[in-house]
C-alpha cells in the first residue's frame, strides 16, 4: 500500500513539474514565481520546491530582482533532438489525406531550401485530368502559388529578388504582393508555371515561429472556379495550422524570420 502510495505521489510530482514547464508561452517566456503559481494552481512551497528540482536539471533558469524564471538549456536540447528525428513528410500526411479525399484534387507538401522550395511528398489526383509536380520537384521560391506564400513569411524576401533588379522585373509591386498574400494567408496562381492550372497554397510553420514551406493543392482551370478555390483556401487554411501545430508552433501569430 505504501509503495502505491509512493508511486502515486511520484507520478502527481512529474505532472506538476510539466505543468510548470507548459505554463511558459512564446509571448511570456519570463515568469515571477506569484504567475506561475496562478497558472498551475499551486502553493508556494510547493512550486518552489518543484523549480529547484527543474533548476538543478536545467529545465529551468532564475534571474533578476524580483525573481523570474524562464526554460533553461535542456528543454533547447529536447527540442533540438525532437526536431532532428522529425520527418515532416511523415507528420504531414493525415493533414494531405484529409485535404486529398475533400478536394479530390492533387496535394503537395513543399519545404524551403534556400532559394528554392522542393516537393517532399505528394498524393496525385486520381482523376484523368490532373496536374502533378512528383516528389523532388523543385524551382525558383519566387515562383507559383506554392512559392510566394512561403516568401511572403521570410524575414528579408528581397534578398531573394537581388538578381532580378536589373530586369524588367518589378521588385517594389512584387514585395507588396507578397504583403497581401502575408495579410490573408494564402496564395493563388491560374496558368502560370502550366497552361491551365490551377494551385492554392498556405505556408506552415515550425516551433519556432519560421516558416518551413507550403501545403498546397493543385487542380485543373476547367474544376477549379471561384466557389472551389475559395473551399480549398478554407480547408487549406485548417489542415496547414494542423500541420505547424504538430512541428510544435503555437503562437497566433507568425513570427517573420529567414526561413
Amino acid at each position: 500500500m505504501e509503495t502505491a502510495e509512493k508511486a502515486g505521489e511520484g507520478v502527481r510530482a512529474v505532472d506538476r513539474a510539466l505543468d510548470i514547464l507548459m505554463a511558459f508561452t512564446a509571448t511570456d517566456h519570463r515568469l515571477t514565481a506569484g504567475e506561475l503559481a496562478r497558472r498551475v494552481n499551486l502553493s508556494r512551497p510547493t512550486l518552489y520546491r518543484l523549480l529547484r528540482t527543474l533548476e538543478h536539471k536545467g529545465f529551468i533558469v532564475s534571474s533578476g530582482e524580483p525573481q523570474r524564471f524562464e526554460l533553461g538549456p535542456s528543454v533547447a536540447n529536447l527540442a533540438h533532438v525532437w526536431g532532428a528525428g522529425l520527418d515532416i513528410a511523415s507528420v504531414a500526411q493525415p493533414m494531405m489525406r484529409r485535404l486529398w479525399e475533400a478536394t479530390g484534387e492533387t496535394v503537395s507538401l513543399l519545404v524551403h531550401q534556400g532559394r528554392s522550395r522542393t516537393c517532399v511528398a505528394e498524393l496525385p489526383s486520381a482523376q484523368p485530368l490532373s496536374f502533378k509536380r512528383g516528389v523532388g520537384y523543385s524551382t525558383d521560391v519566387t515562383l507559383g502559388a506554392s512559392g510566394r506564400v512561403i516568401l511572403a513569411h521570410t524575414a528579408l524576401p528581397e534578398v531573394y529578388l537581388e538578381d532580378k533588379g536589373a530586369t524588367q522585373f518589378d521588385v517594389a509591386s512584387y514585395l507588396k504582393q507578397l504583403a497581401a498574400i502575408r495579410e490573408r494567408g494564402y496564395e493563388i496562381s491560374r496558368d502560370e508555371l502550366i497552361q491551365g492550372a490551377v494551385a492554392v497554397a498556405v505556408p506552415y510553420f515550425d516551433s519556432n515561429g519560421r516558416v518551413k514551406g507550403s501545403l498546397a493543392v493543385f487542380g485543373p482551370s476547367v474544376r477549379m472556379d471561384a466557389q472551389r478555390v475559395d473551399a480549398c483556401v478554407t480547408l487549406l487554411k485548417e489542415e496547414g495550422a494542423k500541420l505547424s501545430a504538430a512541428l510544435g508552433y503555437a503562437d497566433k501569430v507568425p513570427i517573420r524570420r529567414q526561413g
